[in-house]
């Protein structure tokens, strides 16, 4: 096991250094960091005492040295907009985010699973066609047309819960729910194909001819199979949740990472821009290594290497 840990911290350690490195170079491939930084109306005096100030002028070597040591401590800079650090103001948001995440997954596994591991056992009923209907409208349905649609039902003129913000205790409703729809989705669909292909397994049969009866079977022998790859699924998810909702903060003006994130690019806020986008890489990596170690305790052979 320890081997396993070791081997995809190494792998997690890689692909941090590679986002670090696209988020240093893509920056600089655009152009002129000062010229997309600063007003059009800054003088010649003004951009070269920016470029100055910021380390531009430096050769690029010495510059992404100078990054890479300063991220390793959670450096990126100040804020442009703010002049304060950049990396707070993002710890500041974080709490908005994952409540909006953990709720949204929340709503996503109550509705994707019941109505998986029903289709899945009992296929072509009713309830297996409402929930490849609900599977169907998960992936057609564009995220931000459903948070204007149901701000105007539901908002607007239902009154039932608030348009925007997070005052209020059921403002979170909403935005959950939306962001929670592609992810109960594939939640589904995921229990559903994985409870088609358990059901017909030989150790299924076996439990049935021995006389076991269909809660043993279902709960002991079937669920458990389920809960391997769903657990996988699941904790991709989470991930693209916290680090895929700047449409719908932005909607809904909750005061979280993708809200910030969508302001700062308005900003030309780059330093803050990067640390948003760092950060969140650093949780959804973090995610994913602890999501690929329950793998490997639920399921010894993959953690063996079989």
């Amino acid at each position: 096991m320890l081997r396993y840990f070791v081997s995809k911290l190494l792998i997690s350690v890689v692909l941090l250094l590679g986002v670090l490195t696209l988020a240093f170079f893509m920056l600089r491939m655009t152009g002129d960091p000062v010229a997309l930084m600063m007003s059009r109306d800054a003088s010649p005096e003004e951009m070269e005492a920016f470029r100055e100030m910021m380390g531009f002028n430096r050769p690029v070597s010495v510059q992404f040295l100078d990054f890479l040591s300063k991220a390793a401590v959670g450096n990126f800079g100040n804020s442009l907009h703010y002049a304060t650090p950049a990396l707070p103001l993002v710890m500041e948001r974080l709490s908005a985010t994952v409540k909006l995440a953990v709720i949204g997954l929340l709503m996503a596994i109550l509705i994707g699973v019941p109505l998986g591991l029903t289709g899945g056992l009992n296929p072509g009923s009713p309830l297996d066609s409402l929930g490849r209907f609900w599977g169907l409208l998960g992936q057609s349905v564009p995220n931000f047309w459903l948070a204007l649609l149901l701000i105007l039902v539901f908002a607007v003129r239902l009154h039932w819960f608030p348009s925007f913000g997070a005052d209020q205790a059921k403002s979170v409703v909403l935005p959950a729910f939306v962001l929670s729809l592609a992810v109960s989705s594939q939640i589904l669909r995921m229990t559903r194909s994985t409870v088609l292909e358990v059901r017909g397994e030989d150790f299924v049969r076996t439990a049935r001819s021995k006389g076991l009866n269909q809660a043993t079977i279902y709960f002991k022998h079937i669920l458990r199979n389920v809960a391997i790859p769903l657990i996988s699924v699941i904790g991709v998810q989470f991930g693209y949740m916290l680090g895929g909702s700047i449409y719908i903060e932005t909607i809904f003006a909750w005061p979280g990472m993708g809200q910030l994130l969508s302001q700062a690019i308005g900003w030309r806020d780059f330093p803050l821009v990067q640390a948003l986008a760092i950060f969140t890489s650093v949780v959804v990596l973090a995610l994913n290594l602890a999501t690929d170690l329950a793998y490997a305790l639920l399921d010894p052979r993959i953690r063996y290497g079989k």
